[in-house]
C-alpha cells in the first residue's frame, strides 16, 4: 500500500520560498485554476445541451423515448469507453495538451450535430465522439490541478473546478431552453458547442504544466486497485453518483407533476428550477471543497451524505407544497447533494501515489458514472410499483451506503493506525 500523505499546514512549496515567489506561484496558481476551470465549464455545456433541447429534437425528428434515450446514451457510452485512456495519458503527459485536445474534439462533433444532424442515427454518431473526447477535460483537469495545489488547498481548488460542472450543468438547462423556444434548438445546441474552440488556445497560451512534473512513460496498471483506502473512497463516490445522477434524472418529471407546478400552467418553470438546483450544486461543491480542508475529507463527506440521505428520502412526499417552499427545498437539495463531490475526488489523490493520480481519477470516474445508467432505472421501476415517496427512497438508499463506505474507510485508517 502506497504510503499516505498528511497535509501541511502550509503548501510545502511555499514555506521555503521568499515573499515574492510565494506570491507569484499564487497568482499563477489562481490563474491556472481559473483557465483550467473555465475549459471544463465550455466542455459541460455540450455534455448536457441535448438534453435540455430534447422535447424539440423529438418533435422534428418523430424519436421514440428509446431513441431519444439512445442518443443521450451515446455521449455517456463514449466517455466511459475513453476516460481510462484519458487518465492515463494524463499520468504520463501534459494534461495541458489532453484537454485542449479533448475540448476541441467535443465541439467539432457538436457543432455538426446544429448544422447537419436530421435523425437518428447520425446523432448517435457525433453524440457519441462529443462523449468520447470530453474524457480529455474533465479527469485530466482534476489531474492537472492536483499537480499545482498542494494537499493543505487542494480541496478547495477541487472545489471550484467541480463546481464548475455542476454551474455548467445548470446554465445549460436554463439558456438553451430559453434559445430553442424563443429561436430554434439548433441555434441554442451551437451557441453552447461553439466555447469549446477556445479552450485550446486559453490552456495551451495562459499556462503551463508545474515545474516539479515528472511524467515518465510506462504501460497502464491497474495497481491502485489493490490500495484499500482507495477502495473504500471509489465506492463512496460511486453511491454519490447514484443519488446525484438518479435525482438529476427524475427531478423534472416529479415537479412536471406535483400539485402546485401543475397549477401555475407553466412549461418552462419546472425546467427553470431544475437549472438552477443543478447550478446551486456548484456552491455545494465550493463549500464542500473548503470545508474538507478546514475539517477532514471524510467528516465533510459524511455529513454532506447524510443531509442529502434525509433530503432524498423526504422529498416524494413533498409535491403538495407551495411552489415557493419547494422550490427552495429543491435549491438546497442541489447544495447538499453536491456537497460531498470534491472532498471524494480530492480524497483520491491523496491515497494513492503521485505517479498514478490520473489513472486513480479515471478509474473514480469509470465507476462512479457507471452507477448512474442503473440508478435512473430503478428509480422509475419504483416509480410505476409505488410512486415517487418509494422512488426517492432508492435514491436515499445509494446515500446511505455511501455513509456505510465512509465509515469502512474510517475504521480501516484507526485499525492501521492502532496497528502503526
Amino acid at each position: 500500500m502506497p504510503s499516505q500523505k498528511t497535509p501541511p499546514s502550509l503548501p510545502e512549496p511555499l514555506q521555503l520560498l521568499p515573499l515574492p515567489h510565494m506570491l507569484s506561484q499564487m497568482r499563477e496558481r489562481r490563474r491556472t485554476l481559473f483557465v483550467t476551470s473555465t475549459a471544463l465549464f465550455f466542455s459541460v455545456l455540450i455534455w448536457f445541451n441535448y438534453s435540455a433541447v430534447l422535447p424539440f429534437v423529438v418533435d422534428e425528428w418523430g424519436l421514440t423515448g428509446t431513441e431519444a434515450g439512445v442518443i443521450f446514451g451515446a455521449f455517456q457510452a463514449g466517455y466511459l469507453v475513453a476516460i481510462l485512456p484519458a487518465g492515463w495519458l494524463s499520468d504520463r503527459y501534459s494534461p495541458r495538451w489532453i484537454i485542449a485536445v479533448g475540448a476541441t474534439g467535443t465541439a467539432v462533433p457538436s457543432l455538426a450535430f446544429a448544422a447537419i444532424a436530421d435523425g437518428y442515427l447520425i446523432g448517435v454518431v457525433l453524440r457519441f465522439f462529443s462523449g468520447l473526447f470530453v474524457a480529455g477535460v474533465y479527469v485530466p483537469g482534476m489531474r492537472f490541478l492536483t499537480d499545482w495545489f498542494p494537499p493543505a488547498v487542494r480541496g478547495r481548488a477541487l472545489g471550484l473546478y467541480i463546481g464548475t460542472f455542476s454551474v455548467g450543468s445548470g446554465l445549460t438547462f436554463v439558456f438553451s431552453t430559453v434559445t430553442a423556444s424563443a429561436l430554434d434548438w439548433r441555434v441554442a445546441i451551437g451557441v453552447t458547442s461553439v466555447g469549446a474552440l477556445f479552450v485550446a488556445p486559453l490552456v495551451l497560451g495562459l499556462t503551463r504544466d508545474p515545474p516539479d512534473r515528472d511524467s515518465k512513460p510506462a504501460g497502464f496498471s491497474l495497481s491502485v486497485l489493490a490500495n484499500r483506502e482507495y477502495r473504500w473512497s471509489v465506492s463512496i463516490y460511486a453511491w454519490h453518483n447514484w443519488e446525484l445522477f438518479g435525482v438529476r434524472n427524475w427531478l423534472l418529471a416529479f415537479l412536471v407533476a406535483a400539485p402546485a407546478f401543475a397549477a401555475t400552467g407553466s412549461a418552462v418553470l419546472p425546467g427553470v428550477i431544475v437549472g438552477a438546483m443543478i447550478a446551486m450544486s456548484g456552491v455545494g461543491n465550493v463549500v464542500g471543497g473548503y470545508s474538507s480542508d478546514r475539517v477532514g475529507r471524510t467528516r465533510t463527506i459524511a455529513v454532506a451524505l447524510a443531509a442529502s440521505a434525509l433530503v432524498s428520502a423526504s422529498m416524494g412526499f413533498l409535491g403538495d407544497l407551495p411552489v415557493a417552499i419547494l422550490a427552495g427545498v429543491v435549491l438546497l437539495y442541489g447544495v447538499v447533494l453536491a456537497m460531498d463531490s470534491a472532498p471524494t475526488s480530492t480524497l483520491v489523490t491523496e491515497v494513492v501515489e503521485d505517479e498514478v493520480v490520473g489513472t486513480a481519477l479515471a478509474i473514480q470516474s469509470l465507476v462512479g458514472f457507471s452507477t448512474t445508467v442503473v440508478s435512473p432505472v430503478v428509480f422509475g421501476l419504483a416509480l410505476d410499483r409505488a410512486g415517487y415517496a418509494v422512488a426517492f427512497s432508492t435514491m436515499a438508499a445509494g446515500a446511505v451506503l455511501g455513509l456505510l463506505s465512509v465509515g469502512g474507510l474510517v475504521r480501516l485508517r484507526r485499525k492501521r493506525d492502532a496497528s502503526a
